[in-house]
């Protein structure tokens, strides 16, 4: 019978050796699994954590493990390539550092071994990702196990599976389950006994067949439909493999029956009935942990994003752990999964995003919250004509439809992408990642952009994969684009609500991200090295005001009734009448000041405004039903610095940049500089310079910045702001080089 041992304990570590060792170094470090080597430098800006090879190191007596026939090695998760060594010997490699791989070291067994894993997370040209807006996190981060079977067993080898795969097929009241399963070395005279069981454990249907016959198909009777967050109702399957009577190897699943259709009119169907698809993207980093979680963060996770009435994640951008999903189907989480091909295409890592999407289908083919497979994300940032790109992406299209006929593909494109593109109509559904009111545009911007989309192609399910506007612990009565401050998040996400959830023929939509993640590269907000586009901050311990405004809109209020004042960091205020926001599920909010009212209001949109006299202390206190919740507001003369945005390590300025009236600067929008021919083409030629870190590609640079995408996306940037951001695609300009830059600018007039 299989046994798993898990192998998690006391690995040797080291960033450095000049030879793969074949006895415990006595030098190197120790440490627990998961881990990351940075899990620190990672998130902290700069761009400038370890990317290397590193070694971890483990003794493995024979005489400990169980005895069996084969024994392998099963890694969860080791970013991003790997080679495992067995008493010196190479034993196995693998590409990827998002998915479960296994390896057979039973050839290369002795009674004392020491096993070895070369992880390496170095830039090349061949494994996915290269380039994108996270850190790319060294290490074996996930559980590594040692499985001992025998010689006859459930399939280890393909692709990090399971070793089964279940397809129901509602008709009806009734449900036909198709239970596949995968064997290695069976014999002739063993048996197969397939179960299926409820809920609770009750065995519904069962059948005992020749181990030859690896597919069989069970009834299931008034059936228990898997409904979402609704119902999330999980059946489980069971095969066990007989020599004589005894079972030698058993492998179980769960899984869930359940129907839907994504309509490009009607939005997503689940179960004949509608059920919008409103939710967040999730990265799988935490602050101070890096990528290494432990079982309680993932549950944690999911709590929060439970208790904020999502629908759906997109689990993004990369295989996420098998526990997530497992919570995911356990919590009625509709999922989008996806492989990391990412920002660039690179022409030598075609066959890289063909085996990354081979083991997350094989590992992921029984999870009924997974209902598309994510083909790529904004892959075309240098152009989307590019033929191998194109034809990269038919055959991801085509190779998941041949191994899952049950699922819909799709994609996330970046905004400038025209619509137009023949890359866009490629998978079943797609969607667009677009920043309207935050890099560049205005928040009203949105929902236009996709009602043209829709109208121009109605019978292509159109979705958003990604909004979101970055928000740190800053503050302001005035909330303007770019500023950072809580007070802007809340006001763009209330804008976004409005305009996308009232759009019912968008198939789903995604806030990015459900919390402030890890990207190195990123030296902006005030707190380097993270996105904070978060409704959470990146440890989990404060909820921006905009994590309610979703709440208002989502969750029910039958089940969990609520209200939220905004604005609680924000205490000490200037003006004498202040504008302060309620959310809450409930149609009526009253808000007391200092025990006086100031009135109801009553609002289908969940959102709250009054205007409050800002006199000394005042205690504020919100009512909705028998809810209750409160703040206080103090009356400044001048105002708190504090609260304002103070860049940490920023190279310049805008208060630095000399602006004679009448002639440009880096304070300048690139709307505007665009206008002038003497100043186009000087932007454009630093654009040149950039263009190669940012997007890399052959695209011509005035081509790509004269596209209606790119201005409607950066229009409103300023040049400081726009060369700022690049610092997030490893792009650089030292402070001479922008002063110059600035002088050059000096000399043209408006």
């Amino acid at each position: 019978m299989r046994q798993v041992i898990n192998l998690n304990s006391k690995w040797a570590f080291t960033k450095n050796t000049d030879s793969i060792p074949v006895t415990l170094p006595n030098k190197w470090d120790f440490v627990n699994l998961p881990h990351s080597w940075n899990a620190i430098d990672g998130q902290d800006g700069d761009a400038d954590y370890y990317r290397g090879v590193c070694y971890y190191a483990k003794k493995l007596l024979k005489s400990d493990l169980p005895k069996a026939d084969q024994y392998y090695l099963e890694f969860h998760g080791t970013n991003s390539s790997a080679d495992v060594y067995v008493n010196g010997r190479q034993a196995g490699h693998h590409d990827g550092g998002y998915s479960t791989w296994r390896v057979n070291i039973t050839d290369t067994l002795e009674n004392e071994n020491l096993i070895v894993v070369a992880v390496d997370n170095r830039a090349n040209q061949t494994v996915y990702p290269q380039n994108a807006d996270f850190t790319f996190y060294g290490g074996i981060y996930r559980d590594v196990n040692l499985i001992a079977v025998s010689s006859s067993h459930f399939d280890l080898d393909y692709f990090g599976g399971p070793g089964i795969a279940v397809t129901p097929v509602v008709q009806g009241e009734h449900a036909k389950v198709t239970v596949e399963t995968y064997l290695t070395n069976a014999k002739e005279d063993q048996k197969l006994v397939y179960r299926l069981k409820t809920a609770c454990g009750r065995t519904i249907a069962e059948t005992t067949v020749a181990a030859s016959e690896t597919k069989v198909t069970l009834p299931i009777e008034k059936v228990h439909l898997w409904h979402g967050r609704r119902d999330p109702y999980l059946y489980t399957a069971e095969v066990s493999l007989l020599s004589g009577d005894e079972v030698i190897d058993a492998v179980r699943t769960r899984f869930g029956c359940r129907t839907f259709q994504i309509d490009p009119q009607d939005g997503f169907i689940l179960n004949g009935e509608s059920y919008p698809l409103r939710g967040v993207s999730r990265h799988q980093d935490r602050w101070s942990y890096g990528n290494a979680l432990l079982p309680e963060h993932h549950k944690e996770d999911m709590e929060f994003i439970h208790e904020m009435g999502a629908t759906t994640i997109r689990l993004a951008h990369y295989q996420h752990d098998q526990y997530f999903y497992d919570l995911c189907d356990k919590y009625g989480m509709v999922v989008w999964a996806e492989i990391p091909y990412i920002s660039t295409h690179m022409p030598g890592g075609r066959e890289n995003t063909i085996s990354q999407m081979k083991e997350l289908i094989t590992q992921n083919y029984n999870h009924p919250s997974i209902v598309v497979w994510g083909l790529s994300n904004e892959i075309t940032m240098g152009g989307a004509s590019d033929p191998d790109l194109l034809e990269n992406h038919r055959i991801l299209n085509d190779l998941c439809h041949e191994m899952d006929k049950t699922r819909l593909t799709t994609m996330a494109c970046v905004s400038m992408c025209d619509m137009d593109e023949a890359y866009v109509h490629i998978p079943d559904t797609v969607s667009y990642n677009h920043y309207f009111g935050w890099y560049g545009g205005d928040t009203s911007m949105n929902g236009p952009w996709f009602d043209r989309f829709h109208a121009k192609y109605p019978n292509q399910p159109i979705g958003c994969s990604e909004y979101g506007c970055e928000a740190l612990n800053w503050h302001t009565s005035n909330p303007e684009q770019g500023d950072y401050t809580e007070e802007y998040q809340a006001y763009y996400h209330e804008e976004l609500i409005k305009q996308l959830f009232t759009r019912k023929y968008l198939w789903a939509t995604h806030v990015w991200n459900m919390f402030d993640f890890g990207a190195d590269a990123r030296n902006e907000g005030g707190e380097n090295g993270q996105n904070h586009k978060g409704l959470m901050t990146f440890d989990r311990k404060y909820k921006k005001d905009s994590f309610y405004a979703y709440k208002a809109w989502l969750r029910d209020p039958a089940e969990a009734p609520f209200v939220h004042l905004c604005g609680k960091r924000y205490v000490d205020r200037v003006e004498d009448v202040t504008r302060v926001t309620v959310y809450s599920n409930l149609p009526e909010v009253e808000l007391f000041a200092n025990g006086r009212s100031l009135g109801k209001q009553t609002s289908e949109l969940h959102f709250f405004y009054f205007d409050v006299p800002n006199e000394g202390r005042t205690e504020l206190v919100a009512a909705a039903g028998e809810c209750r919740d409160s703040s206080v507001i103090q009356k400044t003369d001048t105002f708190n610095e504090a609260y304002r945005l103070v860049e940490k390590g920023a190279v310049l300025n805008w208060f630095d940049i000399t602006a004679p009236e009448g002639y440009f600067s880096l304070n300048d929008k690139i709307s505007e500089v665009m206008k002038s021919d003497t100043c186009r083409q000087l932007f454009l030629s630093l654009f040149t310079n950039l263009q190669g870190g940012l997007m890399g590609g052959d695209r011509n640079p005035a081509e790509l910045m004269s596209s209606e995408g790119m201005m409607q996306m950066m229009g409103s940037f300023t040049i400081l702001r726009f060369i700022s951001l690049m610092g997030a695609a490893g792009v650089k300009l030292t402070k001479d080089q922008l002063l110059e830059l600035n002088a050059q600018l000096n000399k043209i007039k408006k």
